[in-house]
């Protein structure tokens, strides 16, 4: 049996299959008809080992309570192996429904209400919302732009003095990051990791997008340095790698006993159990039959993300392309413009037509900036970037 979903320039029309990204934009106060390259799922077909999967699942008819077994295992132990070089152990994982229930856990689990959680700003948003939902304190430590390289860096001397002058006992790291597309070094971990080492801080290493790398090589932040497992939380999932979000597996790995612990319980508490079947089903397949597909949509991604660096580069030098090391999310600074967040949001939505994410939910520093989702048809990007370039001339 050989991949059959390879057609990656095929647009398909996913409006009427209550579609996140297409089929609510006026609940979310939106034009019916914008165009939409915001939230973070492809408009790609699954792998045809996953189609099957489920569709084998499907014809037996019976949706009972569901688990994995070693097998499940197996798979996932031979992704994490042959693509990071990561040796997981069976019992450092908890699947859950997802990685920001995940990080909603980890919050439960290792600060009490009121205690600080460190974020690096601008950043996904729900880990602001997550903290701040469960009655913690959020507090960041922003990411600096340099305006001469349009590189993100991180200030170590901020990050530690915000550990601790806030007393800071989480820390929620993005890797690779989401929305600046960076791809942390080795030696940018390792320092990370001596800071919250030295000062006491767990640290969730949410590393959902691993499998996009375009520059560097993507390093577990757990196996960086042997010492950082017994204070690290490792969140993956097969949802971006095979646009599988709406299944809702993740696989989170904890190398300690006791931290892996009291994870648990709070996971416990939570009052979920076992995961959804189909999810589990197509974890398996994808892991175990997906590799064809994988690498395939890789090579179409990096095209895309160089077709959209031609036509900014040439057609819209007021805009700068921050160049992604990783993640198929394209962050983009529009602020030669010179508008303000309103001014901004009715060029994008209303003279241009799309859906994008606002920069400015990523935290104030991403203020005039948007997030584009590249991983769709090559038609549909283009059709995106004349329209905002339309709007941009007129």
């Amino acid at each position: 049996m050989s991949e059959r979903n390879l057609d990656f320039d095929t647009v398909i029309d996913r409006r009427g299959t209550k579609c996140l990204k297409y089929d609510f934009a006026v609940q979310r106060h939106r034009p019916a008809d914008v165009l939409p390259l915001w939230v973070a799922d492809m408009d790609f077909k699954i792998s045809s080992y996953i189609e099957d999967a489920l569709i084998r699942q499907a014809q037996h008819a019976i949706y009972g309570y569901t688990e994995s077994d070693d097998a499940y295992f197996a798979a996932v132990q031979q992704w994490m192996a042959a693509h990071h070089g990561w040796q997981v152990q069976p019992a450092w994982l908890q699947k859950t429904p997802g990685v920001v229930f995940a990080i909603a856990v980890a919050v439960k689990a290792c600060t009490q209400p009121g205690d600080a959680v460190l974020i690096q700003q601008p950043v996904y948003y729900p880990f602001s919302e997550v903290i701040a939902d469960n009655g913690r304190k959020l507090v960041s430590s922003d990411l600096v732009l340099d305006e001469a390289t349009g590189h993100y860096e991180i200030d170590f001397t901020d990050f530690e003095r915000k550990i601790v002058e806030n007393c800071v006992k989480l820390f929620l790291l993005c890797s690779p990051h989401n929305p600046v597309g960076r791809v942390w070094s080795r030696e940018e971990l390792l320092q990370i990791g001596a800071i919250c080492q030295r000062r006491g801080v767990t640290v969730f290493s949410d590393e959902i997008h691993a499998d996009f790398v375009w520059q560097g090589r993507h390093q577990v932040f757990a196996a960086v340095d042997p010492a950082f497992a017994a204070f690290t939380i490792t969140a993956t999932a097969p949802s971006k790698t095979f646009n599988i979000a709406g299944l809702q597996v993740s696989n989170i790995f904890i190398a300690d006993d006791a931290l892996r612990a009291k994870f648990r319980r709070a996971y416990n508490a939570s009052g979920y159990s076992q995961l959804n079947a189909a999810g589990l089903i197509a974890a398996e397949a994808a892991y175990r039959g997906g590799e064809v597909w994988y690498n395939a949509v890789k090579a179409y991604l990096v095209e895309n993300i160089a077709y959209m660096r031609e036509f900014i580069g040439t057609r819209l030098p007021q805009l700068r392309m921050i160049e992604p090391e990783g993640t198929y999310l394209v962050w983009v600074d529009f602020r030669k413009l010179g508008l303000d967040n309103g001014a901004l949001e009715d060029l994008i939505l209303h003279k241009a037509g799309l859906w994008l994410d606002s920069g400015a939910i990523f935290g104030p520093v991403g203020e005039g900036f948007q997030r584009f989702n590249i991983a769709c048809p090559r038609a549909t990007l283009q059709l995106a970037l004349e329209k905002l370039e339309a709007a941009i001339i007129q």
